[in-house]
């Protein structure tokens, strides 16, 4: 049945940039149809009254390991090797598939309900991320984190069962990536045929990438050359590869990535509270680097929030540059939404309100006392919302929450 959404105020994108209007949304097969009075064609639709809401494109979480939900406040406040080794690892080693499809579907609950419609996930038990995904109804685009020396030998049995469940939890929701874990886990050899098999299948590709001093040191010190000038001179880097974290980044490095056409996922909590420092966003945007959000694992973010990663972007990179221009609230809304959709090589279908494009959309109260008076809301959507004004959430035309109750999780369960 098609929706029809009127007398809300919608967030469109043209040439100048985002933009309200007030106008009605027609959406039909999962697509938006027509932005714009629907005239004759309300006889057979559903009617949602919008009045009060903003309308505008989920926002899409382009870095995380959802399975960690449960890891929430079980390593706060430790340096980093603690963190890791004595606390994380340990967790994991004692985890079976189970443990992570429940914790997979408590980070949909905590992504949808802050307005997360599409995630990038990198995850370690095969089947059951995509199984929980697919039992919610979000949009996301899933990767095996991959570890070895070979694809034929260590790291062969991981690649099939990547193989096995691509096919058989792909649709038009579900799409699957390569994901090599890091340069210091996966060998050169390893790595080369992983870029081969992604060109061979068509597929897009995600990697951790400079998230630490030690893993930039000792880089240098094994190639002699930055974590990012090897994968580029082992062809890794083109515009179907997306890149997590990207803190410890030279000008070449920022060079080489925008040459590359590679994707560049910032994650300001995350890496904040590891203690790692920042992205060089700022930098990244001037070069015309395709900058996205992600908020990492709950292990070492402790929210799965987009609203709240975009506020302390926005905010920490005018610290970090000393400008309170640097990174505006605008452009931050981009790298979660516009941005995150060319990462993907899904523009003009995600992150926007168009015609022609998936109706992937939350509804934000715009009375909410976090968002009112509404002077400038574009703006608060970076500097005052909070994810609770999250009213209801749509997914390829289907209402996955509505009126803040959750219609295909169990959430109790």
């Amino acid at each position: 049945m098609a929706t029809i959404i009127k007398n809300g105020k919608l967030l469109l994108c043209d040439e100048n940039g985002f933009k309200i209007e007030s106008n009605d949304l027609l959406i039909d097969g999962g697509i938006i149809k027509k932005i714009g009075d629907a005239g004759d064609k309300t006889e057979n639709a559903d009617t949602v009254n919008a009045d009060g809401m903003l309308v505008m494109p989920g926002l899409i979480n382009m870095h995380t390991h959802a399975y960690m939900n449960f890891m929430k406040g079980c390593a706060d406040d430790v340096k980093f090797n603690e963190w890791l080794f004595n606390r994380i690892f340990p967790i994991e080693d004692k985890m079976n598939g189970d443990d992570a499809y429940w914790g997979t579907l408590l980070g949909c609950i905590e992504m949808l309900s802050t307005g997360t419609t599409a995630f990038t996930d990198m995850y370690i038990f095969g089947g059951v991320t995509a199984k929980a995904v697919r039992e919610c109804g979000m949009r996301a685009f899933l990767g095996r984190g991959l570890v070895g020396e070979e694809l034929e030998t260590d790291g062969k049995r991981r690649f099939d069962e990547a193989l096995e469940e691509m096919a058989e939890y792909s649709s038009d929701l579900i799409e699957f990536l390569i994901s090599p874990h890091a340069i210091y886990t996966c060998s050169e050899k390893l790595l080369v045929s992983l870029n081969e098999e992604a060109k061979k299948r068509n597929m897009l590709k995600q990697i951790h990438l400079s998230e630490s001093d030690f893993e930039v040191s000792e880089c240098i010190k094994k190639n002699g050359k930055t974590p990012t000038q090897y994968l580029d001179d082992i062809g890794f880097l083109d515009n179907g590869t997306i890149l997590a974290h990207c803190v410890k980044l030279t000008d070449n490095d920022i060079d080489i990535l925008k040459r590359t056409g590679a994707g560049v996922v910032t994650n300001p909590a995350s890496n904040a509270k590891l203690g790692n420092g920042f992205a060089p966003v700022q930098k990244l945007t001037e070069k015309g680097v395709n900058v996205c959000l992600g908020t990492d694992g709950s292990a070492s973010n402790n929210t799965l929030n987009m609203f709240r990663e975009m506020n302390l972007c926005t905010l920490l990179h005018k610290a970090v540059n000393g400008s309170s221009t640097a990174v505006p609230s605008k452009e931050t809304l981009g790298f979660a939404t516009l941005n995150a959709a060319k990462a993907v090589q899904r523009e003009g279908r995600l992150g926007v309100l168009k015609e022609g494009a998936n109706a992937d959309l939350i509804f934000v109260d715009l009375n909410s006392p976090s968002l009112f008076p509404n002077n400038d809301i574009i703006a608060s959507l970076s500097y005052c919302a909070n994810g609770s004004e999250v009213e209801s959430v749509m997914v390829n035309g289907r209402f996955l929450i509505k009126n803040r109750e959750f219609l295909t999780i169990d959430t109790q369960r």
